[in-house]
């Protein structure tokens, strides 16, 4: 197996923490602490050196077969590093953040011990080399995230966390319908540049397109697209660091990942648009996009709205892999790494008002500028970011897919874009006036409730802010998320 042991040291970076936190005792929090920052910095090295293996045409692989029709496989591939990369940065930004969050909480060698397993199994799946091992991947990400979400125990949580399992479970059998059906046609491929199942000539289309659909499904409930979106506003009565890497990082980015594995590298793209299927995930993704932007106009939550904002802008991806071009490719890929940096940001910031002040309602937030300068900077910063202001990751996200749909020929599509950068603004920009134009509310002129860890939660928001303006400004440069995604279609691996 050509460098496999960089693979399993990669996911060990992660599962050896979580399983010393587990038998640490509560009180040791400094030692917590240190391993937790240990072991994603060992992720994050071993992620570089991955980097830098496939620039230089290394091959890290490993396969073993259970049996003739059920193997496990692990392999890197430029894909996979984009959600590598993208899970481990922002996972130190989440740990830090946390580590303030929790302070002097109870229970936190659980939640930090669950939260390790987590990030093992979100990139576990991005270097999945076959839909089986996906698979296993995917389901660990739910058994390791139920624990997160039910984290406080409250009646609220508690209500929360069934409704996240009830809707994952009915995904992963379908999701697990569809790989059996697939298995039993295709047997044991791997995921393949351009598709495999387009070389089964033995197979009706009608077939095919309902195992696509079936397989959507099961994917679809994770990247939250309408109507099995239901369980994502439900889980924000989790601590804020849960919503966060639900959000931008684990579950929400897994299934929009598992879409683009099954679209590019099971079905191939060109063979999904002749069997019409970019035409279905055409139409779910718009009538996501517009459903979650309508639906953040209703909520008085902060957290809420945020959950439907994350709602609409996961489908953005969706949208890029069904507009069948390059430009709309670009602007999905690069919509996964952007929409995670600036929705992190908005629920660090979101989790900061709420743990600071104890602010929690949009009416709440006037006058935050003078109180939490640092932390409304970073808020604003993300939500300019996902209206697309230029200068801003989200612009090139809309641009790349206005582009793509423009070049399709889709004028209605490219009015959605419009239309949903509208509601964007109209959600969002209310939010920045009050925090910068209206005098501070009664009674959060008070102190704050929470002195302890402030830095804590307000650097990590501060950087991925800064990081937003990044992605945008310095678009051009050698370490963007667009230069990889143009690697990605020059090499025609999304083809």
């Amino acid at each position: 197996m050509e460098n496999g042991l960089v693979l399993f040291l990669l996911l060990a970076s992660s599962v050896l923490p979580a399983v010393m936190i587990f038998l640490l005792p509560e009180r040791c929090a400094t030692l917590r602490n240190t391993i937790n920052l240990l072991g994603v910095s060992s992720k994050i090295f071993f992620v570089i050196y991955l980097i830098r293996g496939i620039i230089n045409d290394e091959v890290f692989y490993y396969a073993f077969a259970f049996t003739p029709q059920i193997s496990f496989v692990l392999k890197v591939d430029h894909l996979s590093l984009l959600f590598a990369t993208l899970s481990s940065i922002l996972w130190l930004f989440t740990t830090i953040y946390a580590i303030g969050y929790f302070q002097n909480s109870q229970n936190q060698s659980r939640f930090f011990g669950f939260f390790s397993l987590c990030v093992t199994a979100t990139v576990g799946l991005s270097i999945a080399g076959n839909l089986f091992t996906f698979f296993v991947f995917y389901e660990l990400l739910t058994l390791t995230t139920f624990v997160l979400v039910l984290h406080t125990q409250t009646v609220e949580a508690t209500k929360a966390t069934i409704i996240y399992l009830a809707h994952t479970i009915i995904g992963g059998l379908f999701f697990l319908v569809g790989l059996v059906a697939l298995q039993s046609i295709g047997g044991d491929r791997e995921f393949v540049s351009g598709g495999y199942l387009h070389k089964i000539v033995s197979v009706e289309p009608i077939v095919l397109q309902i195992m696509f659909v079936i397989l959507l499904i099961g994917v679809g409930v994770k990247a939250a697209v309408f109507p099995l979106h239901r369980w994502l506003p439900s889980a924000m009565a989790a601590p804020a660091p849960v919503s966060a890497l639900l959000h931008a990082v684990a579950v929400v980015k897994a299934g929009a990942f598992g879409i683009i594995r099954i679209v590019y590298e099971v079905y191939g793209v060109e063979f999904a648009y002749d069997l019409g299927l970019l035409w279905i995930l055409l139409g779910v993704a718009v009538v996501t996009i517009l459903y979650g932007s309508i639906m953040a106009l209703r909520q008085n939550d902060i957290k809420k709205r945020l959950a439907y904002s994350t709602v609409s802008q996961v489908s953005y991806i969706l949208l890029g892999v069904s507009l069948f071009g390059p430009l709309g490719t670009i602007g999905g890929m690069i919509h996964l790494v952007h929409q995670g940096v600036m929705k992190i940001t908005l629920f660090f910031c979101a989790g900061a008002f709420a743990k600071i002040y104890g602010i929690k309602k949009i009416g709440q937030m006037n006058g935050l500028g003078r109180m939490m300068p640092l932390g409304a900077f970073a808020f604003s910063i993300g939500a300019l970011g996902m209206i697309g202001v230029p200068l801003t990751a989200g612009f090139l996200s809309k641009w790349y897919l206005g582009m793509g749909a423009y070049e399709n020929g889709l004028l209605t599509v490219l009015g959605v874009i419009a239309l949903s950068s509208l509601l964007n603004a109209a959600y969002f920009l209310p939010l920045v006036y009050r925090m910068w134009f209206l005098p501070p509310s009664e009674p959060y002129t008070q102190k704050p409730q929470f002195r302890n860890g402030h830095a804590l939660l307000i650097l990590p928001p501060l950087f991925t802010a800064l990081l937003t303006l990044y992605l945008g400004i310095f678009a051009l440069s050698d370490y963007s998320a667009l230069q990889w995604a143009k690697t990605l279609v020059q090499l025609e691996y999304l083809r």
